[in-house]
């Protein structure tokens, strides 16, 4: 079976996939159940569980409008790797965080236009098409509720929306379609519609890891504008859900500058010091903001 093939691709056939279960995480499942369902039958199956139930759109990149998600929030992995997604040495460009003065929900990883494109893991095609900015793009839902995304891609490989793909399935080809800077893969991970730092998920490097088999996620690892797209994030990961509480005690508090603030009007919206706020963030009283500056909130 070769590259491309849509439904079941056989992974043995893709070069360094190895061949695992579909990913099933039975509590992100519930998120698709039909409403008044509230129970995925555990019973073992050849068959995998149906991800498409609810807020499965194929006409666009967003499927979750209005959706509330609740934080912290689990996500579950049966495998420890990822199949590589352009399939050489990954060299981020860009990371996720705060760039341009607005939010890049994604990394940024080098590639030639041509270079072949791999889904990171099992799942079901929910998107094949032209999106604004994104360009051509390729959207994933995986078994254990995440959704991947592929995005600036010069051409399609043969999958259609709906089709079951294996981990390491071809999706097309790298470019740089949309408004995208040269050649390159912009890689997002989502749940639920909302984008999460990549890095806390998987490591991108020859080890394409997932750091954890069990990973929660605060609300802190889902805002782009708390990180710098330039350098690696400091990395707290969560592994159990009493972790996750204690972290989100302990988060420190993002401002981003607005026209016509002040330290002596952030501060007092903030119930805090001037002196506290310039020393977290390494300024002087005297120094001259910028709109869209960021700044910490002890």
């Amino acid at each position: 079976m070769a590259y491309g093939q849509t439904k079941r691709v056989d992974s043995r056939q893709i070069p360094g996939t190895d061949i695992i279960k579909p990913e099933f995480d039975l509590e992100a499942l519930e998120a698709y159940l039909p409403q008044g369902q509230k129970e995925i039958d555990s019973t073992p199956t050849n068959q995998a569980p149906d991800i498409t139930a609810q807020y499965w759109d194929t006409t666009q990149v967003r499927a979750h409008k209005n959706v509330k998600v609740d934080f912290p929030f689990k996500i579950e992995f049966q495998d420890s790797t990822y199949h590589n997604p352009i399939g050489k040495k990954m060299v981020v460009t860009s990371r996720y965080g705060w760039r341009w003065r607005r939010n890049h929900n994604g990394i940024d990883i080098d590639l030639i236009s041509g270079d072949s494109i791999y889904s990171l893991f099992d799942g079901v095609v929910r998107f094949v098409g032209y999106s604004s900015g994104h360009g051509r793009t390729v959207v994933v839902r995986h078994y254990n509720g995440l959704e991947t995304t592929y995005a600036h891609m010069s051409k399609y490989g043969t999958v259609k929306a709906n089709d079951s793909i294996s981990k390491g399935a071809f999706l097309g080809y790298g470019g740089r379609s949309g408004n995208a800077r040269g050649s390159h893969l912009h890689l997002e991970a989502k749940y639920k519609g909302v984008p999460i730092h990549p890095e806390y998920l998987f490591t991108f490097d020859d080890s394409r890891a997932v750091r954890a088999k069990t990973i929660w996620v605060t609300k802190k690892w889902t805002q782009a504008y708390r990180y710098s797209s330039r350098r690696k994030p400091k990395l707290d990961l969560y592994t159990t859900e009493p972790e996750a509480l204690a972290g989100i005690k302990a988060q420190k508090k993002i401002y981003i500058v607005k026209r016509g603030d002040t330290l002596s009007r952030i501060a007092q919206k903030n119930q805090t010091r001037i002196s506290a706020i310039c020393k977290a963030n390494h300024i002087k009283s005297t120094s001259t903001l910028r709109i869209g500056q960021r700044l910490v909130i002890d």
